[in-house]
C-alpha cells in the first residue's frame, strides 16, 4: 500500500454509482469496506444493521479514515427521503465523528439548489448537519446521470416516438457517467481544494437538451427521429387530481409526490443555478471525465445493456 492509501467505509456500494465508486477507490489503492443489509456479491461487503452503533463498530474495526456516502432514497417520497437521505446519513456521520474519522464525502444532487420536493429538503437537512460537524467534508452535487436519461430505448425500438415535455428545449444538463463520478468522488480523498466545499459537477459538455438526447438515441438506433410533445400543464393537472384524492387515499398522496418529481425534472435544468441573474448557467457548471451520453447510447444499443435506472425512471 502507498502512503496515500485510505481505509474507506462506502455506503450505498450495491448501487450502480456505489459499485463504480468502489472500483475507482480500489484502482487508486484504497481499502474499501461496504456495510450492507444482506448477503452481497461484493468481496468487501460486511453485513450490518445500518445503525449508529453498528457503524461505529465497523469503522473502528477497519480503522476507517473516510466515509463516502452514495445512498439515496429509491422513491423520493417524504418517508423514504427522511429515513435514507437524512436519518441514515446522520447515523453514519455521528458514528464517524465519535470514532474520529477524518473525512465524510457525500453524494448529493444538483437539484437541491432550488428545493421544491421532500427528498431535496431531506438532502439539504443532512448537508447542513455535515457542514456543521467537526469533520472534513465534501458535498458532491452531480448533474444528470446517464441511466436517468436512458429510459426511452425500448419505446423507440418498439416504433414509438420519443416523448418530450413542451418543445424539448425547456431544460438542459451535462450528464455524467457512473465511472467518471466514481473517480471524482475518489479524488475528494486526496485533494485539499475539494474538501470543505460544495462541488457541483457534470460530465463533458456541452449542455444538452431533451431534444438533443432524442437525436442521439435515434442516431444510435439508426432510426429516423419521431417525437411526441407532452404539455407540462397535463402533468400539473394530474398532480392536482392526485393531490386532492390523496387527502383521502394515502397511496395516491405518494403518487402525487412522484408526479411532482417528474414535473420538476421536466421543467428544471440540471445545471448550476445563478441566483443573481435567476437562471441556470451551463458555462458555470464544471465538467469532469471523458464518457459522453452519445457513447453510452451506442453501448446501450450495441451491447443490449440492461436498463438499471431504478428510481431514476421518469418514463
Amino acid at each position: 500500500m502507498t502512503e496515500t492509501c485510505r481505509s474507506v467505509l462506502l455506503l450505498g456500494a450495491t448501487g450502480t454509482i456505489g459499485r463504480a465508486t468502489a472500483k475507482a477507490l480500489i484502482a487508486a489503492g484504497h481499502k474499501v469496506v461496504a456495510p450492507v443489509r444482506a448477503k452481497s456479491d461484493l468481496p468487501f461487503a460486511e453485513i450490518c444493521d445500518m445503525t449508529q452503533p453498528a457503524f461505529e463498530v465497523l469503522m473502528a474495526d477497519y480503522a476507517t479514515d473516510a466515509v463516502i456516502s452514495c445512498i439515496a432514497s429509491r422513491s423520493g417520497t417524504p418517508q423514504d427521503a427522511r429515513a435514507i437521505d437524512r436519518d441514515l446519513n446522520r447515523a453514519a456521520l455521528r458514528a464517524a465523528v465519535n470514532v474520529g474519522v477524518e473525512q465524510f464525502i457525500l453524494l448529493s444532487a444538483i437539484c437541491v439548489q432550488k428545493p421544491k420536493l421532500a427528498f431535496q429538503h431531506a438532502k439539504l437537512a443532512f448537508e447542513a448537519d455535515l457542514q456543521a460537524a467537526p469533520i472534513n467534508w465534501s458535498i458532491v452535487r452531480p448533474t444528470a446521470y446517464f441511466k436517468s436519461l436512458s429510459g426511452q430505448v425500448n419505446r423507440l425500438r418498439a416504433g414509438k416516438p420519443f416523448l418530450l415535455f413542451g418543445d424539448g428545449e425547456l431544460t438542459a444538463c451535462k450528464p455524467i457517467s457512473d465511472a467518471d463520478l466514481g473517480r471524482y468522488l475518489t479524488l475528494c480523498l486526496g485533494e485539499p481544494e475539494m474538501q470543505n466545499r460544495i462541488l457541483p459537477i457534470g460530465g463533458p459538455g456541452p449542455a444538452i437538451t431533451p431534444r438533443a438526447q432524442g437525436e442521439m438515441l435515434f442516431t444510435a438506433l439508426g432510426l429516423p427521429p419521431r417525437y411526441k410533445h407532452v404539455p407540462v400543464a397535463l402533468m400539473s393537472g394530474i398532480i392536482a387530481v392526485l393531490s386532492g384524492l390523496g387527502a383521502v387515499l394515502p397511496r395516491l398522496r405518494e403518487k402525487a409526490e412522484l408526479a411532482r418529481i417528474g414535473r420538476y425534472y421536466a421543467t428544471e435544468s440540471m445545471l448550476v443555478w445563478d441566483e443573481t441573474h435567476g437562471r441556470y448557467d451551463a458555462e458555470a457548471t464544471p465538467e469532469f471525465g471523458t464518457e459522453t451520453l452519445a457513447d453510452h447510447y451506442k453501448r446501450l444499443v450495441t451491447e443490449d445493456m440492461a436498463d438499471e435506472r431504478g428510481a431514476h425512471a421518469v418514463f
